[in-house]
Protein backbone atom coordinates (compact mmCIF):
# COMPACT_ATOMS: atom_id res chain seq x y z
CA UNK A 1 0.00 0.00 0.00
CA UNK A 2 1.30 3.62 -0.37
CA UNK A 3 2.09 5.95 1.65
CA UNK A 4 -0.64 8.34 2.80
CA UNK A 5 -3.18 5.91 1.47
CA UNK A 6 -6.46 4.93 3.47
CA UNK A 7 -4.99 2.69 6.23
CA UNK A 8 -7.46 0.14 6.41
CA UNK A 9 -8.78 -2.14 7.54
CA UNK A 10 -7.07 -0.74 10.90
CA UNK A 11 -8.69 2.01 10.94
CA UNK A 12 -11.28 3.09 8.50
CA UNK A 13 -13.23 -0.01 8.45
CA UNK A 14 -13.49 -0.49 12.19
CA UNK A 15 -14.87 3.19 11.70
CA UNK A 16 -17.04 1.73 9.27
CA UNK A 17 -18.21 -1.14 11.02
CA UNK A 18 -18.29 1.49 14.10
CA UNK A 19 -20.90 3.34 12.81
CA UNK A 20 -23.06 0.07 11.45
CA UNK A 21 -22.37 1.01 8.06
CA UNK A 22 -22.41 -1.27 4.75
CA UNK A 23 -20.12 -0.31 1.84
CA UNK A 24 -22.97 0.38 0.06
CA UNK A 25 -24.95 2.72 2.71
CA UNK A 26 -21.24 5.10 2.82
CA UNK A 27 -21.09 4.81 -1.20
CA UNK A 28 -24.86 6.03 -1.02
CA UNK A 29 -23.90 9.16 1.55
CA UNK A 30 -20.25 9.80 -0.21
CA UNK A 31 -21.94 9.93 -3.56
CA UNK A 32 -19.83 7.80 -4.67
CA UNK A 33 -20.26 3.45 -6.15
CA UNK A 34 -19.55 0.57 -3.52
CA UNK A 35 -16.45 -0.11 -5.90
CA UNK A 36 -14.92 3.16 -4.84
CA UNK A 37 -15.41 1.90 -1.45
CA UNK A 38 -14.14 -1.57 -1.82
CA UNK A 39 -10.84 -0.10 -3.60
CA UNK A 40 -10.38 2.57 -0.46
CA UNK A 41 -10.32 -0.42 1.76
CA UNK A 42 -7.71 -2.37 0.29
CA UNK A 43 -5.30 0.21 -0.61
CA UNK A 44 -6.02 0.57 -3.70
CA UNK A 45 -7.13 3.82 -4.36
CA UNK A 46 -7.28 7.37 -2.12
CA UNK A 47 -9.78 9.57 -1.83
CA UNK A 48 -9.78 13.24 -2.77
CA UNK A 49 -9.13 15.63 -0.15
CA UNK A 50 -12.78 16.60 -0.01
CA UNK A 51 -14.05 13.03 0.01
CA UNK A 52 -11.24 12.28 2.63
CA UNK A 53 -12.40 15.33 4.89
CA UNK A 54 -16.44 14.16 4.34
CA UNK A 55 -15.89 10.20 4.57
CA UNK A 56 -13.93 11.40 8.28
CA UNK A 57 -17.01 13.06 9.62
CA UNK A 58 -19.04 10.30 8.30
CA UNK A 59 -17.59 8.11 10.25
CA UNK A 60 -17.25 10.51 12.76
CA UNK A 61 -13.27 10.44 13.31
CA UNK A 62 -10.39 12.16 11.35
CA UNK A 63 -8.51 12.31 8.15
CA UNK A 64 -5.39 12.00 9.91
CA UNK A 65 -7.01 8.46 11.74
CA UNK A 66 -7.97 7.67 8.30
CA UNK A 67 -4.54 8.09 6.86
CA UNK A 68 -2.60 6.49 9.77
CA UNK A 69 -1.00 9.30 11.34
CA UNK A 70 -2.54 8.64 14.83
CA UNK A 71 -4.36 6.11 16.31
CA UNK A 72 -6.60 7.61 18.18
CA UNK A 73 -10.08 8.30 16.60
CA UNK A 74 -11.29 11.38 18.24
CA UNK A 75 -7.97 12.90 18.29
CA UNK A 76 -7.97 16.90 17.96
CA UNK A 77 -12.25 16.79 17.83
CA UNK A 78 -12.28 18.61 21.32
CA UNK A 79 -13.14 21.97 20.09
CA UNK A 80 -11.05 23.27 23.15
CA UNK A 81 -8.02 21.09 23.07
CA UNK A 82 -8.25 22.27 19.48
CA UNK A 83 -7.67 26.00 20.05
CA UNK A 84 -5.35 25.51 22.78
CA UNK A 85 -2.85 22.92 20.58
CA UNK A 86 -3.06 26.31 17.81
CA UNK A 87 -2.44 28.66 20.07
CA UNK A 88 0.99 27.23 21.29
CA UNK A 89 1.71 26.30 18.06
CA UNK A 90 1.44 30.64 16.90
CA UNK A 91 3.67 31.25 20.38
CA UNK A 92 6.91 32.21 19.76
CA UNK A 93 9.92 29.44 19.77
CA UNK A 94 11.44 29.80 23.23
CA UNK A 95 7.92 30.70 24.50
CA UNK A 96 5.88 27.36 23.00
CA UNK A 97 9.53 25.22 24.12
CA UNK A 98 8.46 26.30 27.75
CA UNK A 99 4.90 25.86 27.82
CA UNK A 100 5.64 21.92 26.19
CA UNK A 101 8.67 21.36 28.37
CA UNK A 102 6.03 21.89 31.42
CA UNK A 103 2.94 20.12 29.48
CA UNK A 104 6.11 17.39 29.32
CA UNK A 105 6.80 17.43 33.23
CA UNK A 106 3.00 16.47 33.63
CA UNK A 107 2.49 14.07 31.10
CA UNK A 108 5.69 12.47 33.18
CA UNK A 109 4.74 13.00 36.40
CA UNK A 110 1.37 11.54 36.05
CA UNK A 111 2.05 8.35 34.54
CA UNK A 112 4.91 8.00 37.43
CA UNK A 113 1.98 7.87 39.86
CA UNK A 114 -0.02 5.95 37.81
CA UNK A 115 2.18 3.28 37.48
CA UNK A 116 2.86 3.23 41.61
CA UNK A 117 -0.30 2.78 42.06
CA UNK A 118 -0.78 0.18 39.91
CA UNK A 119 1.95 -1.59 41.37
Amino acid sequence: MAENNIHYPEGSLLARKDKKLSQTQLAKQLSTSIFVISRYERGEMTPSIDNAKKLAGLLDTTVGYLLGETSDRDLLKDPAMLRRLIAISELPEKERDHVLYNLDAVIRDYKTRMAYAAG
